[in-house]
């Protein structure tokens, strides 16, 4: 086990279970489509994280260490990419007519985490600071990318199902509405986030 377990678990937690892109996104999803049609979505998040981390792990944390703008290039494109996503939210069909729509897809879920600085930035910090080549590489990699597996399915699990909860006191259409407003101003508020 690595030395660092429990520092290394409380950041995966914190970073993962605190308000972002995806999990906004999450919200939004189970409370309009329902658990089910939001499945493609966690896995997306959870299959695109992980592959992130395991390329860091690999050797891609180097390059941005090597070429930051990089690092900044995937901000912007994230930034725009969030702000189309806002868009659509807040201008969703009410609930009736968007019975027969479907959520974001997995695909576009899975290589949104390459561009989601929130995610790359934790990916990156938790790569460089748990990670360290030498002899028990392989063991800290195969426990940091099993850790962003665990934490990313269960988080976005997690906020669906708030989501799913929410959904119980939409009443009428105008609080539909509302909800989905929120979720919008929230994804644009995560942008800020990354030029804080």
């Amino acid at each position: 086990m690595h030395p660092e377990f429990l520092s290394m678990a409380l950041f995966w937690i914190v970073a993962a279970y605190t308000p972002g892109p995806n999990n906004v996104v999450a919200s939004y999803s189970g409370f309009n489509f329902g658990i089910r049609k939001t499945i493609p979505h966690i896995f997306g998040v959870t299959f695109g994280f992980t592959s992130v981390v395991f390329a860091l792990t690999i050797g891609l944390v180097n390059v941005f260490k090597l070429f930051p703008i990089i690092q900044t290039i995937l901000k912007y494109l994230g930034s725009l990419f969030l702000i189309y996503l806002a868009y659509k939210i807040s201008f969703s069909k009410s609930s009736n007519e968007s019975k027969n729509e479907n959520p974001i897809s997995f695909l576009d879920t899975f290589i949104f985490q390459f561009l989601n600085p929130k995610g790359v930035l934790i990916g990156i910090i938790i790569v460089s600071t748990y990670v360290e080549y030498g002899e028990n590489y392989l063991n800290y990699a195969t426990q940091v990318v099993l850790f962003a597996f665990i934490v990313s399915l269960s988080s976005i699990t997690f906020w669906t199902f708030v989501g799913k909860y929410l959904r119980k006191f939409a009443t009428n259409e105008k609080f539909i509405k509302y909800f989905n407003y929120v979720m919008s101003v929230l994804l644009l508020l995560s942008i800020i986030t990354f030029y804080i």
